[in-house]
């Protein structure tokens, strides 16, 4: 028997606190990529490289550790780390490109 999530409160809730949740996350990515931008202009203008391998594996272990703080799995916290790093560093390389 399928249950229509329309007519169960509960189920409905959840996915209300869900919808809420997603929406604040792509907020917060939005603000993060509007900073990167920022960062990757600076590093432009100063001929700075487009990635910081030291800095990106001190952010990987300390969300990390934040993680098993928070009980997210670690291993989904840091591969979602690095594919925001992957994007970050490929708008600093376009920035780097612009004339």
């Amino acid at each position: 028997m399928t249950e229509n999530a329309s007519s169960d409160p509960v189920l409905a809730g959840f996915r209300a606190s869900i919808d809420n949740i997603d929406a604040a996350l792509i907020h917060i990515l939005a603000e993060r990529f509007r900073i990167t931008k920022a960062v990757g202009a600076y590093k432009a203008e100063n001929n700075l490289p487009a990635s910081d391998p030291g800095r990106e594996d001190r952010q990987i272990a300390r969300l990390r550790a934040l993680a098993e703080a928070a009980q997210l799995d670690p291993e989904f916290s840091e591969k979602f780390l690095r594919f925001i790093i992957q994007e970050v560093i490929r708008h600093h390389e376009q920035a780097q490109a612009r004339p």
